[in-house]
């Protein structure tokens, strides 16, 4: 094999490998940053689960006060609990938020509510007294079991 043969695979095996390490190099950046971004979004997802989870605390301990409103705890805590434990309302005493939200979830809220006739808002307001009342010491059971429930 003549010298410059020779020279010559040496240089291309150099390059070759020179361009192999350049790739790893970028690939290693690539998985670095990728790995900095989950786990950015992981503390995002955990942090958020957490601030819900105490929105529901705080509903809760505002139901054991009653300084809201029944119905209002009850449409709040299921929509917190779709996104962090949906299953929980399958089991008792959660159950009742689930019960609640199904007995009214046909009534306008917010700017619906504002621009609905005040004759039927009051016979909303009505229905919506009575299933409070008929729920008043389950809503107060479960408001205290989730305070205290272990997510």
């Amino acid at each position: 094999m003549s010298q410059v043969l020779q020279w010559s695979l040496i240089i291309a095996g150099a390059i070759a490998i020179i361009a192999l390490l350049g790739f790893i190099r970028r690939k290693k950046v690539t998985l670095s940053e990728n790995r900095k971004r989950q786990e950015k979004a992981e503390a995002f997802q955990a942090k958020r689960r957490q601030n819900m989870i105490d929105s529901i605390r705080v509903i809760a301990m505002a139901v054991e006060e009653n300084q809201i409103e029944y119905s209002e705890a009850c449409l709040r805590i299921k929509g917190l609990l779709d996104h962090i434990e949906p299953q929980l309302m399958e089991k008792p005493p959660f159950r009742v938020f689930l019960e609640v939200y199904e007995q009214l979830r046909h009534m306008p809220t917010h700017q619906a509510r504002q621009d609905t006739e005040a004759r039927f808002v009051d016979k909303m307001d009505k229905e919506r007294f009575e299933v409070e009342e008929r729920h008043a010491d389950e809503i107060r059971r479960a408001a205290t079991a989730i305070r205290h429930h272990a997510f």
